[in-house]
């Protein structure tokens, strides 16, 4: 059957997550590990340019943002914000709308979730306030996924989905 035309159940929430969110994500994140486990990995954010906004140093969280982009084709430039809640409203405006310019979506990384609101607010294109951290409601639904595939790749495919609801 065609990677769009699979249907999946509804399963339990997490919180933060619709009922109707969470069933995309994972009917989307299931129809990755059946192609993942046919070595066919569709290539559906070809040609887009996603941008990781931390200032930590490399870890697994970003490692795993990157993994799971650049495995559905986009292109990820990983920079540091600049940015903090005492930047100056224009300052943060300004720097929103040339993300939204430069990139068709952006992750933050241990960023205040206010600032990552704000930014929001102004760049125009999907903000995810750290998808890719294990304290994120989408990584709870890597363990709904069963064990067909390994948790990492589980918690791989469910970013995925989010990423493809939000841009592609």
């Amino acid at each position: 059957m065609p990677f769009s035309q699979q249907t999946c159940a509804l399963e339990p929430v997490p919180s933060s997550l619709s009922p109707l969110e969470v069933t995309s994500l994972l009917c989307r994140a299931r129809l990755l590990q059946r192609s993942a486990l046919d070595g066919s990995i569709p290539r559906l954010l070809r040609g887009k340019n996603l941008g990781l906004l931390c200032d930590a140093a490399p870890d697994e969280s970003q490692t795993l943002f990157r993994n799971a982009a650049e495995e559905l084709g986009a292109h990820v430039a990983v920079m540091r914000p600049g940015l903090s809640l005492a930047s100056a409203p224009q300052e943060v405006q300004d720097t929103a709308r040339m993300l939204g310019r430069l990139y068709d979506a952006v992750e933050c990384q241990g960023l205040d979730p206010a600032l990552v609101q704000r930014i929001g607010q102004h760049a125009g294109i999907p903000v995810f306030n750290g998808a890719a951290m294990k304290a994120h409601p989408v990584d709870r639904l890597a363990e709904l996924l069963g064990d067909q595939t390994p948790l990492a790749d589980n918690r791989r495919f469910v970013l995925q989905a989010l990423l493809l609801d939000a841009i592609a």
